[in-house]
């Protein structure tokens, strides 16, 4: 996996011309059932991949923190929201609460989350390859491809089955 990791930002950085163009026919004329075959080649994939093994997306980057995030994390621990916030998280530039630094503060050495069961929305729902309106969330995918081995995959193996 390390090898994998070390030499995908390059090779996403590669793609990366070839994937924007990509995106912007997809966003022009969406295929019927884009949604569908993304969620299939995204269940395809993670029968492969296991997280575990990486773990990069928290490693190198932070979610967003939505409100309820915040509340439902903060009740697992037993704290006050605003003391959550003062001791885990940062507003950004785009006023939005994310982690205070990167690697994960709740990542463990063993690439677990201590907060699986409460973890945010972004975490749950990362690389964001299931997701329905896909074709919309094009610029985030393009980042997850040079973080997630999985998006990577699942954006290469898109491109084959739509012939582009």
């Amino acid at each position: 996996m390390e090898e994998i990791l070390k030499n995908l930002p390059e090779k996403a950085k590669d793609k990366h011309k070839e994937n924007k163009k990509f995106f912007a026919t997809l966003r022009k004329k969406p295929p019927k059932h884009l949604d569908a075959q993304m969620e299939e080649l995204h269940y395809e994939e993670f029968e492969k991949t296991d997280c575990l093994s990486c773990a990069n997306c928290c490693k190198t980057t932070g979610p967003l923190f939505t409100n309820k995030d915040i509340e439902r994390i903060s009740r697992h621990f037993r704290m006050k929201p605003s003391k959550f916030i003062e001791n885990y998280l940062r507003v950004d530039e785009d006023n939005d609460h994310v982690l205070q630094q990167v690697p994960c503060t709740f990542l463990g050495s063993d690439n677990y989350c201590s907060i699986y069961e409460v973890r945010p929305k972004a975490c749950r729902e990362y690389p964001h390859t299931d997701r329905k309106d896909f074709h919309k969330i094009s610029n985030i995918t393009l980042q997850n491809t040079s973080i997630c081995p999985a998006a990577y995959n699942i954006v290469e193996e898109m491109k084959r089955r739509m012939k582009t």
